[in-house]
């Protein structure tokens, strides 16, 4: 019979470890949080002190049922929810459900699912923490008030199904605001020079940039371009100084939720839903041929770029092993960033740096494999020496006018010889810098000049949303991807080509609240609330003092903008698809699984149609428009919308461009255009159809 009882959130780590613990322990899962506040009402009762009054989330009776069945014989119970404050709210709530004896429970946590991890933290158990408990308490409690005093006025003033909330609303209104600046955004022009000078017995030109004079001059009309290639028609172009130097880069620091987001989005091309998903599946475990479930990350919600000894240590002897002394950084330095690191956690790496990203490709889907391959290279990065590089800097005079050129190379990979950021711009080589003396002259073969005009901010991506979130203070790593998926669903937002667009309805909905609730979607307001819930968690603050300031306010301005507020109208978006019921055109409509078409005399007319979202290309067998489709499993196709007359089906999206080769039609494969036909096999680059 078993003597303890462990309780984690997830199903998937409970065979892990159970097999650390062996037979005198029995693991179970909560399958995440088992109490919440009722759905129906706000359930925080503001004229008694701000109590919040939770119930039992539907479906997890049975849950709780056999949880209370084994804790009762159970000598210990151990609470081994996430080390974050959700983890520690849910373990409150498993003991207030389970009616937990305060010694017979124990609190423990690990930064990673590992045999020794989970056995170190059994000799640490401790009591739930009550400050963190108050201070995941106290962002529900808020972020309650603002849904459910907001939503219901948005339903009343807009249309039913919109909802506001703390943080995404902010997180809108920075994306609004972005959106104005680029609406707003007047170019300028201005020009580059480039002169390709031809240095004495070699063949190969030296190309160098257009400086200014003493000071840096910028070339805003094409009159001053002229004006300054008449002044430089007849001088000589002489070097006046030749620079070598050399400059490190440092190794990047582990990840952070945020950089972890941001990258698997530049590199990979994943959105921040599924960033967090991969993670979840690699940190709960994951089956590798021959050594059963494993752990391969650690905690993935975390702001913290600190490792611990043991990890720094191995990370150190794998890399003086694989690539040599050299290699090794001497000593990393600690992030001061000066903000709030939200608990003890550690950055995110591997569990173990010796479990190479190929030795586990067989075990991993190909995008876990993509995610834990950037982990692990980023982690031993991390660990590394600074990349090298030899630098050459040119200065060439002419008459009262200066050019530049500036070159590089590597002299020592460091930790490039591991891991490139994919934001890294690409480094100018110029050999020919290198050849040259001061004081030789240099013959003008010509002189490049191209017209530029200044580009406006670019929209957000989900990568740079996260960025700015972080940056500004606003929400945790744990609420990054929920927020962001939050105002894509509700259609505030649309994300094409990774852009970040804001709709007609976020448009109205932000407006609203920048009008009626201007302290909710005030940056600076909501970055303070972060801090007075870290307060919270140190046990600084008391959590009902934050409540008690909160909500008359909100209140108050939720019944001025019941009174102030006009009523919105969106109109339908009107399609030449005619109602064959009563012959008006219909109308595009959202349900609960997206776009339909309803004709407008609804309620005299009722007929709806799928909605059936063109592409722009005709199909290749009739002409009529190709259309998106679904299976009936919801694997996306692409069809005639004239089927079933037309049997035309692509799994690939088809192009408006035919086969050179054959003059079929062509689909896109990644960055490429392929033809259909697999016996043409004809394949160009994207960027051409573009």
């Amino acid at each position: 019979m078993p003597k303890y009882l462990v309780i984690v959130e997830s199903p998937a780590k409970v065979k892990t470890i159970k097999k650390f613990l062996g037979s005198n322990y029995e693991v179970l899962a909560s399958n995440g949080h088992v109490r919440d506040l009722p759905k129906s009402r706000l359930g925080v009762d503001v004229e008694h002190d701000y109590e919040p009054k939770y119930i039992t989330i539907r479906g997890k009776g049975d849950i709780l049922a056999a949880l209370r069945r084994a804790s009762k014989k159970a000598d210990k119970v151990y609470l081994a929810t996430d080390p974050d404050r959700e983890g520690e709210a849910i373990s409150w709530h498993l003991a207030e459900a389970l009616k937990l004896d305060e010694k017979k429970q124990q609190r423990i946590t690990f930064n990673e699912i590992t045999k020794s991890a989970v056995k170190e933290s059994l000799k640490h158990a401790r009591p739930i923490d009550m400050d963190l408990v108050d201070a995941q308490q106290t962002r529900r409690i808020l972020d309650r008030m603002v849904g459910y005093l907001i939503s219901p006025l948005l339903w009343k003033k807009v249309k039913r199904g919109l909802s506001a909330g703390r943080v995404q609303s902010v997180a809108l209104r920075i994306i609004g605001d972005r959106e104005d600046e680029i609406n707003a955004f007047i170019p300028q022009e201005y020009w580059t020079m480039d002169a390709e000078l031809q240095i004495p017995g070699e063949k190969k030109p030296l190309i160098a940039h257009f400086y200014g004079t003493s000071k840096k001059l910028a070339i805003e009309s094409s009159a001053q371009l002229e004006e300054i290639k008449a002044a430089l028609s007849d001088e000589k172009y002489i070097v006046e100084e030749v620079k070598k130097g050399e400059r490190t880069k440092k190794a990047p620091t582990p990840f952070t939720t945020s950089t972890l987001q941001q990258e698997a989005a530049n590199a990979l091309n994943f959105s921040t839903q599924k960033t967090m998903r991969l993670a979840q599946q690699l940190y709960e475990g994951v089956e590798i041929k021959g050594s059963g479930t494993v752990g391969l990350i650690t905690y993935l919600r975390t702001d913290s770029t600190r490792i611990s000894d043991e990890a720094d240590a191995a990370a150190r002897t794998y890399i003086q092993e694989q690539y040599g002394a050299e290699y090794v950084a001497e000593k990393v330095e600690a992030n001061n960033s000066g903000k709030k690191i939200q608990d003890a956690h550690e950055a995110i790496r591997p569990t173990d740096i010796s479990r190479t990203p190929q030795e586990v490709k067989d075990s991993l889907s190909r995008d876990q494999f993509r995610l834990y391959q950037l982990i692990w290279k980023r982690f031993a990065a991390s660990r590394m020496t600074p990349a090298r590089y030899e630098t050459i800097t040119v200065k060439v005079g002419a008459g009262e006018y200066r050019f530049n050129v500036s070159t590089s190379r590597i002299a020592f990979e460091g930790f490039r010889s591991v891991y490139i950021d994919s934001n890294e711009e690409k480094e100018e080589t110029n050999a020919m810098a290198g050849k040259i003396e001061p004081g030789t002259e240099l013959t003008l073969q010509a002189l490049d000049c191209k017209q530029h005009f200044t580009q406006p901010p670019a929209h957000y991506t989900e990568a740079t949303l996260v960025r700015t979130l972080e940056e500004l203070g606003i929400g945790r790593p744990s609420t990054y991807a929920p927020t962001i998926t939050t105002i894509i669903a509700r259609r505030y937002v649309v994300k094409e080509n990774k852009n970040l667009y804001m709709t007609e309805l976020g448009e109205i909905v932000n407006n609203i609240m920048k009008d009626a609730f201007p302290s909710i979607v005030d940056v600076n307001f909501t970055a303070n609330m972060e801090s007075l819930l870290d307060s919270i968690g140190d046990g600084k603050v008391h959590w009902k003092t934050v409540v008690e300031n909160f909500y008359p306010d909100l209140d108050e301005a939720v019944q001025a903008a019941e009174k102030n507020l006009e009523k919105v109208e969106i109109a339908d978006e009107e399609t030449d698809v005619v109602c064959e019921e009563c012959g008006r055109n219909m109308v595009i409509k959202y349900g609960p699984h997206g776009k339909f078409l309803a004709c407008p005399g609804f309620p005299d007319c009722r007929n709806t149609k799928p909605y059936l979202e063109k592409i722009g290309v005709a199909c290749p067998l009739c002409g009529k428009d190709i259309v998106i489709r679904k299976t009936k499993k919801g694997r996306r196709y692409y069809g005639c919308e004239g089927n079933p007359e037309c049997e035309f089906m692509s799994w690939q999206k088809p192009v408006a461009k035919k086969c050179p080769q054959c003059g079929g039609y062509m689909v896109e494969k990644g960055n490429r255009l392929v033809c259909a036909d697999k016996a043409c096999g004809y394949v160009c680059a994207k960027e051409e159809n573009e």
